[in-house]
């Protein structure tokens, strides 16, 4: 069971876990030994509210195919059980992110000095191209 919440779980059934050759330089431990995770987990046929499945979807990650499906790829440790800990925790984030509300921006108004010195640029500019300009015989 991979608790999100204290109501939401997702049981084990619904990961799946396939063991894999990591890549890159590691010496003969790395071309002997599978370590590499990849979890894949179907959106749709799991058993999490409907809003988390429609927060998910609607998410653009790279992770998330287009089938809604969530693919994780742990190959950071050299244990295969510490890689499988990290994908799951990893698994357990993307959800908690997809369903968290992001924070309501507070309007706020600028300061007198602020606008004062805008202002002063300004006309510190207006003044210089005006400078700029042909001089007239009046």
């Amino acid at each position: 069971m991979l608790q999100i919440s204290n109501t939401v779980s997702i049981p084990e059934e619904e990961i799946d876990m396939s063991a894999m050759r990591s890549q890159g330089a590691g010496g003969q431990n790395v071309n002997k030994v599978a370590s590499a995770i990849h979890l894949r987990f179907d959106i749709q046929a799991s058993s999490l509210p409907d809003r988390y499945k429609d927060r998910l979807l609607k998410r653009s990650d790279q992770r998330i195919t287009k089938d809604g499906v969530i693919i994780i790829k742990a190959q950071e440790h050299r244990s295969q059980q510490q890689n499988r800990e990290e994908a799951r925790l990893r698994l357990r984030e993307l959800i908690k992110s997809a369903i968290a509300l992001p924070k309501r921006r507070k309007r706020s108004k600028p300061t007198r000095s602020s606008q004062r010195k805008r202002l002063d640029s300004k006309n510190r500019r207006s003044h210089i191209k005006a400078m700029r300009r042909k001089v007239t015989d009046e």
